[in-house]
Order: C-alpha cells, then sequence, then structure tokens
C-alpha cells in the first residue's frame, strides 16, 4: 500500500492517492466525512474551523461505494481558495488585503517556529499565502487516505481498534488506563482527554494561553488493541520504526516513544522484560514495555505509543526576526490561529496509525499465500 497527499493550506484543494487497495472494499464519501469531521473540531479552534468545510469527492478508483483495485483519488476543496486566489492574483499583492485575509506576517519577514526561512532557503520562494505544505491543513489528506485504510483493517481484523487521546497539555497530565480507555470517553469533552478532571484543567489553560496571546503544546497517547501476531519486518521496517517515522511526519511532532519508551532505560533487563503465559490457551505477556512490538514484528498484544507535540508557532506576541535585506524586525501574528494542536492532532495520530497499519497488513497478507 502506497500513499500521498498534494495540495497547499490556501490552495484550490487537498488531494490524496492510495494505491495497492484490494478490490471490492466498501466506501462512501460518508466514510471519508466522518473522520474529517473530527479533525476539525476541538478547543480553543477560532473562525478557521468555521470555513474549513471540507467537501469531499472521491475521484476515481471506486464506482458504485466499491473500490474498483486501482489507485484511488480522494480531492477535499478548500472553499476559502476563490478569495485567496482573486488577492493573491492581483500584482502587487495589497498589502491591507493580506491583512484583511489573515496574513500571518509581511512577506519579507519569516515567522519564528515555522518554516518560512527552511522553505525559502530550499525551493527560492515560500507560499506566501500561508503554511503551503507545511501547513496543518495537508492532513486531511491523510485523514481522508486513512479512512480507506481503516475499511480495509476493520475488514481483515473485526477485533481491532485505533485509539489516541490527549494524555498531557503544557504540565497538566491525564491518568488513563490505556486497557479500558473508550472512545466515548475520548470524545465526551472538547480536549479529547478521557480523564474529565484533568480535561477541564486542560481546557481552562488553552483558553488562557490564548488571551495571553500564546500557545502550548503536549502529548498524544495511543493503543491498538486486537492486534495480530506478525505486522512488521525484522529490519528496516520495523513496525515501530514505521510508525515513528509515520508519526514524526505529522506537524508540531517532537517525539515519539513506544512501550516503556525513554523510562524504560531507567529499568533494569530483570525489571523490563515481559515475561510469556498462557492465557485462554493463548501465548501472552504479563506486562507490555515493549509495547506490543519485539524484533520489529507485532506480538499480538496492544500497541501502546506516545506522540510530542510542540506549541503552536502562530502566536499574536510580538516576536523577533530579520528581513530579507538582513536588519532585525519584530512581528506579531494577526488572524486565525489555534493556540494549542492536541485536540485536532488526536484523528491525525490515528489516521497515520490505519496508514502504516494497512501497509504491513497488506504486506502480510501477501506472504502468507503459501501454507507453511
Amino acid at each position: 500500500m502506497r500513499w500521498l497527499t498534494a495540495g497547499e493550506s490556501h490552495g484550490q484543494a487537498l488531494s490524496a492517492i492510495v494505491e495497492g487497495i484490494p478490490a471490492s472494499v466498501s466506501i462512501t464519501t460518508a466514510d471519508i466525512d466522518f473522520h474529517l469531521q473530527r479533525r476539525r473540531l476541538g478547543v480553543g479552534r477560532g473562525a478557521r474551523q468555521n470555513f474549513e468545510a471540507d467537501k469531499v469527492t472521491i475521484l476515481g478508483g471506486v464506482r458504485l461505494g466499491l473500490t474498483q483495485g486501482g489507485p484511488i483519488a480522494i480531492q477535499v476543496a478548500n472553499s476559502e481558495w476563490p478569495k485567496w486566489e482573486k488577492v493573491m492574483s492581483a500584482d502587487p499583492v495589497p498589502e491591507e488585503e493580506i491583512k484583511d485575509l489573515g496574513r500571518n506576517a509581511p512577506l519579507t519577514r519569516p515567522r519564528p517556529g515555522h518554516a518560512d526561512f527552511t522553505y525559502d532557503q530550499k525551493y527560492g520562494f515560500r507560499d506566501h499565502r500561508g503554511g503551503g505544505r507545511s501547513s496543518a491543513r495537508e492532513t486531511i489528506g491523510r485523514v481522508a487516505a486513512a479512512a480507506v485504510a481503516k475499511k480495509i483493517l476493520t475488514t481483515l481484523y473485526p477485533g481491532l481498534e485505533i485509539l489516541a487521546w490527549v494524555s498531557r497539555i503544557h504540565d497538566i497530565e491525564a491518568n488513563v488506563n490505556a486497557d479500558t480507555v473508550t472512545s466515548a470517553a475520548i470524545e465526551s469533552n472538547a480536549v479529547r482527554c478521557p480523564d474529565s478532571d484533568a480535561a477541564e484543567k486542560m481546557i481552562a489553560r488553552i483558553k488562557q494561553v490564548r488571551s495571553e496571546g500564546n500557545s502550548v503544546g503536549g502529548l498524544s497517547d495511543a493503543t491498538v488493541r486486537g492486534m495480530p501476531v506478525g505486522l512488521g519486518e525484522p529490519v528496516f521496517d520495523r513496525l515501530e520504526a514505521d510508525l515513528g517515522k509515520g508519526m514524526l511526519s505529522l506537524p508540531a511532532t517532537k517525539g515519539f516513544e513506544m512501550g516503556s519508551g525513554f523510562a524504560g532505560t531507567l529499568l533494569t533487563g530483570a525489571e523490563h522484560n515481559d515475561a510469556y503465559e498462557i492465557r485462554d490457551g493463548v501465548v501472552h505477556t504479563t506486562s507490555n514495555r515493549s509495547g506490543g512490538v519485539q524484533g520489529g514484528i507485532s506480538n499480538g498484544e496492544p500497541l501502546l505509543f506516545r506522540v510530542a507535540f510542540k506549541p503552536t508557532a502562530t502566536i499574536s506576541r510580538p516576536q523577533s526576526t530579520v528581513t530579507v535585506e538582513g536588519k532585525e524586525s519584530t512581528l506579531a501574528a494577526r488572524g486565525r490561529h489555534d493556540p494549542c494542536v492536541l485536540p485536532r492532532a488526536v484523528p491525525m495520530v490515528e489516521a497515520m496509525t490505519a496508514l502504516v497499519l494497512c501497509d504491513h497488513a497488506l504486506r502480510q497478507r501477501a506472504q502468507d499465500i503459501l501454507p507453511r
């Protein structure tokens, strides 16, 4: 299975192409819409939530609600594109109109914490309409593609369940049992934290930093229950390596750990090893410090991992920067921005998990065609 996305934050549309999907898998725009709707919501969202009306069109690969076996093309239109196209096609671009449209910085100054400088140095220009390919809007394509992946996973493994949630925002940490957490508990509040007491504090903290023109980051934990044994490759395409690459490809991510993660370095081998036992006639481990993966291959225990997200780069406080002429300057962001990415990151983490697992599931399916 392969996938790619195309499009920019303020372009005409965001698109995704998914290749390697078997024929006769049921998929509709409603399946994709459900996941895109979850991506749009979250505490602290401003006017941006109102214009991100993600209208899905399946352009190819699906007929009469069933996949055809060829590449699947999905497009999500940008409802604000006509307005941006009109303004940005002007020569020269009216600076005041740009500001009115939510422009985050004058064209000549890179925004601290963003990819403006690095994109300009790499490509010789940057998309002045916004973050371009570095914007979190790009993840629309991933979430759409993951809707296809999830349909395949539930077909191959009916009991498989992918869950992610907000486990920490700033210094507020939740107490969540990964073995018993439910989707209903995660979606019970706008911050997507199943610990209701911590969720209230998180929501208050997000609103506080928003009022201060600031932002915060945090952690998203995830688990995959109902995992089969055998997904993953033993060397370069280890399951945890592909999951790590997938998570760290998401905007604003700064860390990934599986199972005991960095805390495992404080244990001895006797403390860290997961002992085996027979439970209901099936081999299990008595603990799960490996996070469900050993030697790069799933062992049938739930996957457990954590993703770190930095504070949102766009803040309305004045920050130091430089101009293209090499002069020191300051700027403060204008327009629409979110003070914390974590609530919206939850469906993105789930999406990347589904894409990685579906790829490995189809590999394993191909490998198992001959009897052993």
